[in-house]
């Protein structure tokens, strides 16, 4: 097997496993916030205390993946223009 064939299959795969995963669990944990919904603060004494709401996934601790926002989109252009 060449190694063009060999990379676009790999490519191919990749691309696949991620569409289903999309399909499958379109939110992911909040980047910023690690899925907690707000992030973590010390006092002075160094204990961990809550502290503000998350501004990325507002308090959710959630986000949608790239991959489904972009078939999001795409399916609501679609509709709007074949309607």
């Amino acid at each position: 097997m060449s190694l063009p064939l060999l990379a676009a299959a790999c490519l191919l795969l990749v691309t696949f496993g991620y569409s289903v995963k999309c399909w499958v669990s379109p939110f992911g944990d909040c980047r910023k916030c690690a899925g907690m919904g707000h992030e973590l603060k010390s006092d002075r004494k160094g204990r961990l205390k809550r502290g503000r709401d998350c501004r990325r996934c507002h308090a959710t601790g959630k986000r949608i993946r790239v991959g489904r926002w972009l078939y999001n989109r795409a399916a609501r252009t679609y509709r709007a223009g074949t309607r």
